[in-house]
């Protein structure tokens, strides 16, 4: 349909939301969907039929359903319904966070873009995020035998600025917050477990030193002085680094992929640990219809950070990007309800901001790519956003650890 057409679609049956997306987009025309006398707006490729959908179950759940539907690796058989409680009382959090910011899809973002509200959105967005970090670190300060913070995510989650966010609030609390990066005791590059296809398998936990992890956090927990590696990712080689000693108010913040998987530290008593998973959970839709995936988003933080300093071309960043999420399947994904909270890292206004830094990093891509479809695919939902400036994102931001600018870098 052309887009006066299909705007007057929308609006005879009552969806607003999709009327102002299409009227707001550049596009002239649009492919409109009619099921049971219903239309709908869907951005993405599209089955010609329902009836190829022909396993999949809903289960009621709460306060809604959880749709189960089958795995690439599984594509016959349904998997087991699962109940993440933590995970839903944190998209409950952000609907609520989403009421407060008033901003729940990209027409209403665009509207108040466009009408002067950029610093409004980003201070409250951003108060939102301060206050969970306080509320965390009281959490932490109130047990008064906790000595070790885990803080585990997939990629691109915002991990970094949120361990060093919360240590601030730690200090406080009157506590000594210690960084310690997981990374650091990756086996050197000789060690490290390959895929099937010869390729160094980085997102194995079995690329980490366990042994030597564990054997250095213990001594470093019962007050032992202890030198720490480094990890040299440019020759793949452990090295020594600093000292490190934590005082009777020390406490290790240890951030990693695998900081949650029961193999880290099994020994450990459970009560001198506080578990945090951090992830970036998608605040924004398209509209009613059309929800952006939360990969979606880390897609976009991680091409962009990846081009800013590693100087990976967009494409470099999408094809290595498959294998990232394999990894989180099967590393991260099924530790993340053993965690004591969950944090949600994406602010609602970071897709205005990202579009100028990827937007021309995707167009890059031609059509002979292989991830040429997944890139046309983020371009396009790209080019329903409206451009947001750097210039008003605090410097502590989460987003900053992308972008650049970063208080912490």
């Amino acid at each position: 349909m052309k887009k006066e057409e299909a705007s007057e679609v929308f609006i005879s049956q009552g969806d607003k939301d999709t009327s102002e997306l299409i009227e707001q987009c550049s596009h002239h025309e649009f492919a409109v969907y009619k099921l049971l006398g219903v239309y709908g707006y869907f951005f993405g490729p599209m089955g010609r039929r329902t009836g190829i959908l022909s396993i999949f179950d809903l289960k009621k759940y709460k306060s809604g359903f959880v749709m189960l539907y089958p795995t690439l690796e599984n594509p016959y058989e349904l998997p087991e319904f699962a109940p993440m409680d933590k995970l839903y009382d944190i998209f409950t959090e952000t609907g609520r966070w989403d009421f407060i910011i008033g901003v729940h899809d990209i027409p209403t973002i665009n509207k108040r873009i466009r009408n002067g509200d950029t610093k409004e959105i980003i201070a409250v967005a951003e108060g939102l995020h301060e206050k969970k970090y306080v509320e965390i670190a009281d959490r932490i300060a109130g047990r008064k035998d906790v000595k070790v913070v885990f803080i585990s995510g997939p990629s691109s989650s915002g991990k970094t600025t949120s361990s060093k966010r919360l240590a601030v609030q730690l200090a406080v609390n009157g506590l000594k917050p210690y960084p310690v990066e997981m990374d650091n005791y990756f086996l050197n590059r000789s060690d490290t477990p390959l895929l099937p296809d010869g390729s160094y398998d980085f997102e194995s936990i079995r690329a980490l030193d366990l042994i030597k992890f564990g054997e250095d956090m213990e001594k470093i927990i019962s007050g032992e002085r202890v030198r720490m590696p480094r990890y040299n990712f440019h020759t793949g080689m452990r090295e020594e680094g600093e000292y490190l000693q934590i005082p009777d108010n020390g406490i290790l913040i240890i951030e990693g992929i695998h900081a949650l998987n029961p193999a880290v530290l099994s020994s450990m008593d459970r009560n001198l640990e506080y578990r945090i998973y951090v992830s970036a959970l998608t605040q924004l839709n398209m509209d009613s219809l059309n929800r952006i995936s939360t990969t979606d988003v880390r897609r976009l933080r991680r091409m962009v950070r990846d081009h800013r300093r590693r100087g990976y071309s967009a494409e470099e960043t999408l094809t290595m990007f498959q294998g990232v999420i394999r990894g989180e399947k099967e590393f991260v994904y099924p530790y993340q309800e053993e965690a004591d909270i969950m944090f949600n890292s994406t602010i609602v206004y970071e897709i205005p901001v990202l579009k100028k830094h990827a937007l021309p990093l995707l167009k890059e891509i031609g059509e002979d790519s292989p991830v040429y479809p997944e890139a046309r695919r983020l371009a396009e939902m790209l080019e329903y956003v409206d451009d947001m400036g750097d210039e008003f994102v605090p410097p502590n931001s989460v987003l900053r650890e992308f972008i650049g600018g970063s208080f912490f870098d």
